[in-house]
C-alpha cells in the first residue's frame, strides 16, 4: 500500500496548488478587448451603479463563494496559522467546482481576531454570492458566522458546524429506518459540544429528538453549570439533559439509542457500546482516529455504524451538503442560509437513499454520488423561496 500523506505531498508539490483562473471569454483580436475590457466594460459598470444587485446579472458574483480561514482549527492539525490551512481551502474551492460547479476562492487571513475576520469579510462581500467559513476555532466561529449573517445580505455558511449537522441529520434519518424506531422516542448522546457538536445537537434538537445528553471535556452538560460555559454552551443547556443530570458518558449511555461522536480518539469503548438499548446506532466521528472503531462498534453489537472515513460504510462527509446547499442559495440569488434551508438539505440528502437500498450499510449516498449536489440544491433553492429568502 503507497504512503497516502507522501503521495499527497509529491501531488501538491508536483502541481504547484490545487486550482487556477480559467477564461470564459475570447480574448484573440482588439474587438474582444474592446467587449471584455475598456471601453466597452464601462456599460455593465454603469448598469450595477444604479443597481447593485446587477452585479448579479454581469459579473461571476452569482457563482462565486469565497473560503475563508484564519487556520486557527484545521482538520485534525490544530492552529497552524494561514499559510499552513492554505492546501485545505484549496480542496474545498475544487469541490465546490467539481460537485457545486461554484468558483470558489481560498482566502487565509493572517489574523485570528473576531473583529478583524469580520470587517475583512464585510470588505470582501461585494465580490462573492456567498461567504463559506472553514477551520475557524469554537466558539469565536460562531460569533464570526452569526455577525456576518446579521451585516451581509449574501449566504454565510460555517461549513465545520452545518455542514456536519446536515449530513448526521440525513445519517440519522435513514439510521432510524433500520432500527424501526421514531425520532420523538430516542436518546441521543453527543460527545463534543464544539461548533460541530453543538450545531448537530440544535439540528437534531430541530428534528423532533426530545432527549439529548452533550458531553465535553468537562463532562455532562448541565444547566447548574451554566455560569461556567461560553455562550455557545450555555446555549445547549436549554435543549439538552432536561432533567439536570449528573452522570458519566458510559451512565448516559445506558439511556441511549444513538451515540455521536465529534470530540476526540477511543473514548467510546465496547462495554460502553454494549449497555445501550437495543440496536444501537453509533456515528464515530473524530479526526483522524474515531471514538471507536468500526470492527470494535460491530463486534460490540452496533446496529448501524457511520463514521468520517472512506474506506468504511457509511462516511459522513460534509462534501454531501455544501456544494448543493450553496448551490441551491446561488440559484435563487438567496439572502442568507436558514434553519429551514439547512434541514431541507438533510431530509433532501436522506431521499436518495431508497427504501429498497436502505441497510445498515448504507444509510446515506456516496460522497462522489453525482445526484448529491443537484438534489440538495433543488431542496435548498425551494426552501428559500418558499421562506421568502430568494431574490428571484
Amino acid at each position: 500500500m503507497s504512503d497516502i500523506y507522501q503521495e499527497a505531498l509529491e501531488l501538491h508539490e508536483n502541481v504547484k496548488g490545487k486550482l487556477g483562473i480559467q477564461l470564459k471569454v475570447p480574448l484573440s483580436e482588439s474587438h474582444d478587448l474592446s467587449l471584455a475590457y475598456t471601453p466597452g466594460v464601462a456599460q455593465p459598470c454603469r448598469e450595477i451603479a444604479k443597481n447593485k444587485d446587477n452585479a448579479y446579472k454581469y459579473t461571476w458574483k452569482q457563482n462565486s463563494v469565497a473560503v475563508v480561514s484564519d487556520g486557527s482549527a484545521v482538520l485534525g492539525l490544530g492552529n497552524i496559522g494561514p499559510e499552513a490551512a492554505l492546501p485545505v481551502m484549496e480542496g474545498k474551492s475544487i469541490l465546490f467546482k467539481k460537485f457545486g460547479n461554484i468558483d470558489a476562492v481560498p482566502i487565509c487571513l493572517d489574523t485570528q481576531d473576531p473583529q478583524e475576520i469580520i470587517q475583512i469579510v464585510k470588505a470582501l462581500a461585494p465580490t462573492f454570492g456567498g461567504i463559506n467559513l472553514e477551520d475557524i476555532s469554537a466558539p469565536r466561529c460562531v460569533e464570526i458566522e452569526r455577525t456576518l449573517i446579521k451585516e451581509l445580505d449574501i449566504p454565510v455558511f460555517h461549513d465545520d458546524q452545518h455542514g456536519t449537522a446536515i449530513v448526521v441529520t440525513a445519517g440519522l434519518l435513514n439510521a432510524l429506518k433500520v432500527v424501526h424506531k421514531k425520532i420523538e422516542d430516542i436518546t441521543v448522546v453527543v460527545s463534543g459540544t464544539g461548533a460541530a457538536g453543538s450545531s448537530i445537537i440544535k439540528m437534531i434538537h430541530a428534528l423532533g429528538v426530545k432527549e439529548i445528553y452533550g458531553f465535553n471535556i468537562h463532562g455532562i452538560v448541565t444547566k447548574e453549570d451554566y455560569d461556567q460555559y461560553d455562550f455557545l454552551t450555555q446555549e445547549l443547556t436549554e435543549i439538552t439533559n432536561s432533567s439536570a443530570k449528573r452522570m458519566s458518558m458510559s451512565e448516559a449511555l445506558k439511556e441511549a439509542d444513538v451515540f455521536i461522536g465529534v470530540s476526540a480518539p477511543r473514548l467510546l469503548t465496547k462495554e460502553m457500546v454494549r449497555g445501550m438499548k437495543k440496536n444501537p446506532i453509533v456515528f464515530a466521528m473524530a479526526n483522524p482516529e474515531p471514538e471507536i472503531t468500526y470492527d470494535d462498534a460491530i463486534e460490540a453489537g452496533v446496529a448501524v455504524m457511520g463514521t468520517g472515513r472512506s474506506d468504511f460504510p457509511n462516511q459522513i462527509n460534509n462534501v454531501l451538503a455544501f456544494p448543493g446547499l450553496f448551490r441551491g442559495a446561488l440559484d435563487v440569488k438567496a439572502r442568507k442560509i436558514t434553519e429551514e434551508m439547512k434541514l431541507a438539505a438533510a431530509y433532501g440528502l436522506a431521499s436518495l437513499v431508497s427504501d429498497e437500498e436502505l441497510s445498515s450499510t448504507y444509510i446515506i449516498p456516496k460522497a462522489l454520488d453525482p445526484r448529491v449536489a443537484s438534489t440538495v440544491a433543488l431542496a435548498v433553492a425551494q426552501k428559500a423561496k418558499e421562506t421568502g429568502i430568494a431574490r428571484v
